[in-house]
C-alpha cells in the first residue's frame, strides 16, 4: 500500500484523515485530563456509553459534544492552515447590511462609503449605496497585494510595490475599467 501524496489531498480526505484520528485524540484527551471513560461522561454530560463508542470509533460526535469532551481537560477546537498557523474568525461588522438585511458575501472586500466610481451602478446615475464590494476579482486581489505591501512596508524595504494595472493586468482584459486620474489613481467602471 503506497502512502497518499499530501500535495493531492482533498478536503474529503482531510475529513476522513481526521474522523480516523479522532478516537485516538478522545482517549488522548481522556488521560491528559487523568479521567475514566465514566468520570469523563460526567464531566462533559454525556453518557459513558457515547465515551466509549467515541473512543472506538463506532460513532462519530456532533461538534456540540466533540467541544464538550475537550473541555474536560481544557482543550478548544481550532482551525490551523498548512503552515499550521491558527486561522481567526471573520469578525462581522456592525451596520454593514445591504438594504434586505444580508451580509455581503464573506470573500469579498466590504467598501464602506464608496467613493465616486467606486460603486459598479454609478454610470447608471444611481443612489450609492453606504457599501458595496469589488466584484473583478483580479482588481480585488491586486488591491489586497497591495494594502498588504503598505501595512508590512518595513518587511518590504528594497522590494518595489506591487505593480498598478494602468497599462498592465487590467487594460484591455477588463471591459468597461478605466483609470480614474480624479479619484487619486482609483479604478472606475
Amino acid at each position: 500500500m503506497t502512502k497518499p501524496d499530501p500535495a493531492n489531498r482533498t478536503a474529503d480526505s482531510a475529513v476522513v484523515s481526521a474522523l480516523d484520528e479522532l478516537p485516538g485524540m478522545i482517549r488522548r484527551v481522556r488521560r491528559i485530563a487523568d479521567l475514566s471513560q465514566r468520570e469523563m461522561a460526567q464531566r462533559a454530560q454525556v453518557s459513558a456509553a457515547t465515551v466509549a463508542r467515541v473512543e472506538t470509533g463506532t460513532l462519530t460526535p456532533r461538534l456540540s459534544t466533540l467541544q464538550r469532551l475537550l473541555a474536560v481537560a481544557d482543550l478548544r477546537l481550532v482551525v490551523v492552515d498548512d503552515g499550521r498557523h491558527v486561522v481567526a474568525p471573520m469578525q462581522q461588522w456592525q451596520d454593514v447590511e445591504d438594504g434586505a438585511g444580508r451580509v455581503y458575501p464573506a470573500h469579498l472586500d466590504t467598501i464602506v462609503d464608496p467613493r465616486p466610481g467606486e460603486w459598479w451602478a454609478d454610470k447608471f446615475g444611481l443612489a450609492r449605496p453606504p457599501e458595496t464590494f469589488r466584484r473583478n476579482r483580479g482588481i480585488r486581489d491586486l488591491e489586497r497585494r497591495r494594502s498588504q505591501w503598505e501595512v508590512r512596508v518595513a518587511q518590504h524595504r528594497g522590494v518595489p510595490p506591487p505593480s498598478e494595472p494602468i497599462g498592465g493586468a487590467c487594460d484591455g482584459r477588463v471591459p468597461g475599467m478605466h483609470p480614474a486620474p480624479a479619484l487619486g489613481g482609483r479604478w472606475r467602471w
